[in-house]
């Protein structure tokens, strides 16, 4: 199955949402209680993302707010430097801050995450800041489950899936649940679903299904993905993607197919990061129109890159260097 994209839009794809900071261990295999010092990048998963399709050679947007402090302007001048275009990223200036993710690597697959989100900038995203003509010029937007947390956020999210729907453009949904910010699960449960009804792609962990399905309208989870994909097939959806972590994923698409993506292999240094760069070269592959298992497969790739990489932004590969990791795997060259 292939999603259709409007040519003419100059702009190929927009996220909206977290703009924050990752602070990565540098010492490895201890607890953060022993970690002394950190590597500063971008982070956040839609910024992830947007800065991995930039890297893929897509013409990309973002729309969101940061801290008017040293680290919001750190994440600003390092979209830029990317080429991501900036003209809707608002620095706020209620004297919120930026966000903040400290990362734990006690091993190659023990890894966790410490986040600070009291009063964050990315949270203060409001509907008036969101432009119909900004969104009108895109083939595609990125949604994030971060930016549903709190208000006014939340509202700017739907804002931009009016917008979408009414001018055509693709909308994907990474469901990135992190708990830190909201108040209940059913809250959660309640505008996951709001949001994605309305949107093309869906892209989450099994876990993160479990969750949307499980709270709000008193359903238990059936962790059955076919039945998770059916029940979205009934809204927008066209293609819902199910990850299982190092098992892989699994994608479903609306006219009945369904697709096993290949786990390719990876010297680990951490996990974190593998869902935001599967999803831009998923995304990039199904943009390019390719087929779903060579999406699925480009994902993968890149998801095997990123995780041999301390970083997350930083390590976000080309076009190119995720065709020859592929083809070095086929030829049994494996990792180098």
């Amino acid at each position: 199955m292939r999603l259709s994209f409007d040519q003419a839009k100059p702009l190929d794809f927009i996220a909206v949402g977290r703009l924050c900071i990752d602070l990565n261990a540098n010492e490895t295999n201890r607890p953060m209680e022993e970690t002394v010092t950190f590597t500063k990048y971008v982070g956040g998963s839609p910024a992830n993302i947007a800065i991995g399709m930039a890297r893929l050679g897509m013409k990309t947007g973002f729309i969101g707010r940061v801290a008017d402090d040293q680290m919001g302007r750190f994440i600003v001048q390092y979209l830029k430097k990317n080429g991501i275009d900036t003209t809707s990223v608002v620095t706020d200036k209620s004297g919120s801050v930026t966000g903040l993710t400290f990362t734990e690597i006690k091993s190659p697959t023990d890894c966790s995450i410490l986040m600070y989100r009291d009063n964050v900038a990315d949270l203060k995203l409001e509907p008036n800041d969101v432009s119909e003509g900004y969104v009108k010029q895109a083939k595609a937007l990125l949604i994030s489950g971060t930016a549903l947390a709190k208000s006014p956020s939340r509202e700017a999210v739907f804002v931009a899936l009016h917008y979408a729907r009414k001018h055509n453009v693709t909308v994907f949904f990474d469901l990135d649940y992190r708990p830190y910010t909201w108040t209940s699960p059913e809250e959660t449960a309640v505008y996951y679903r709001l949001a994605a009804e309305k949107c093309d792609v869906i892209i989450g962990t099994r876990e993160e299904f479990d969750m949307v399905e499980r709270f709000g309208v008193g359903d238990t989870p059936q962790r059955d993905d076919y039945v998770t994909a059916r029940m979205w097939f009934d809204h927008h959806a066209k293609i819902v993607v199910i990850k299982h972590g190092q098992d892989g994923s699994i994608s479903y698409t609306k006219d009945g197919g369904r697709y096993e993506g290949t786990v390719f292999p990876a010297n680990v240094v951490k996990t974190f990061g593998a869902g935001d760069s599967y999803a831009s070269a998923f995304i990039y592959g199904l943009m390019q129109g390719w087929e779903i298992e060579r999406c699925m497969e480009f994902g993968s790739a890149s998801a095997a890159i990123v995780i041999s990489s301390h970083s997350c932004s930083d390590a976000m590969p080309t076009a190119e260097q995720i065709h020859k990791y592929i083809e070095r795997c086929k030829k049994g060259e494996g990792v180098q």
